[in-house]
């Protein structure tokens, strides 16, 4: 199994690869740029080809985060920006050998219903991917909400893929917190959720997951990442029936944990590949 971290890119991208390889871990997640702003960034390409090979040598995969300002459902205003930003996450995250970019499923808009607001993102995603030609995917996460909250279901994520110009460059990311937060997976719904995942064809499209706990009770509506076995809402028997699922046994599993609460990343995956690995 893989299990793995969101690590940064301080030591720049080949610098993250090799801070997994020393966590003892087998996949990672970084972020291509300042995550707190939209902006094209000028890349080394080498640090990036070093990336892709060192993953390669040391039997590592990798997914990006985009900036946390990404919204496929932007107003008009900020729309080419966002679009201009996402090509440039691609592009570099293609040239890091990753598998492909964590975009979150776009809000309902002010201004416009929830079906106006997925043809917004529909068409983001179009113009976006019309021009994309590279093999790193864009990755479409669940979001957290009260039950109900658009971006919530595997359904609209399943929707929104269908309905785009090129679905065959679009996959999924399903977190664990988010789908807690909303009750797509209450910790006791295992099965449920599973069926209604093959019957929506959901997890032949799924490329990774966020294995993150949760600091509030399901269907809080709440995203606030707790540590996997101290201190969150999700039980140890439930994550243990989750990441053993043969569903998952080829997906990554990604850590957002707190790494300043007491319990580092290495810990957990070390923890992790104890128990499953």
């Amino acid at each position: 199994m893989r299990f793995g971290s969101h690590v940064s890119i301080k030591e720049g991208y080949s610098g993250a690869a090799l801070r997994a390889i020393e966590m003892g871990a087998l996949a990672f997640q970084y972020f291509p740029k300042n995550p707190r702003a939209l902006s094209v960034k000028e890349f080394n390409k080498q640090d990036t080809l070093a990336c892709r090979k060192i993953s390669e040598e040391n039997n590592l995969v990798s997914i990006s985060h985009s900036p946390y300002p990404t919204n496929l459902t932007a107003t008009k205003e900020k729309r080419q920006q966002v679009i201009d930003s996402l090509l440039n996450d691609l592009d570099i995250s293609n040239a890091c050998g990753s598998i492909g970019v964590v975009v979150h499923f776009g809000k309902q808009m002010e201004s416009l219903n929830r079906v106006e607001s997925y043809k917004v993102m529909i068409d983001a995603l179009n113009q976006v991917l019309s021009v994309w030609d590279g093999s790193c995917k864009i990755l479409l996460e669940n979001t957290a909400g009260t039950p109900g909250s658009m971006g919530t279901t595997m359904e609209e994520l399943v929707q929104i893929r269908k309905l785009t110009d090129n679905p065959e460059k679009i996959g999924f990311c399903l977190d664990t917190c988010h789908a807690f937060s909303s009750g797509l997976w209450n910790g006791d719904n295992l099965d449920e959720f599973i069926a209604k995942g093959e019957e929506l064809s959901f997890f032949n499209h799924l490329e990774a997951i966020h294995l993150n706990n949760s600091k509030y009770a399901t269907e809080s509506g709440k995203d606030r990442h707790a540590n996997l076995f101290v201190n969150g809402y999700i039980k140890e028997k439930q994550l243990k029936s989750f990441i053993l699922q043969p569903t998952f046994r080829d997906v990554p599993f990604i850590l957002e944990t707190p790494d300043d609460e007491g319990i580092k990343h290495e810990e957990e995956i070390a923890h992790l590949y104890e128990k499953f690995g």
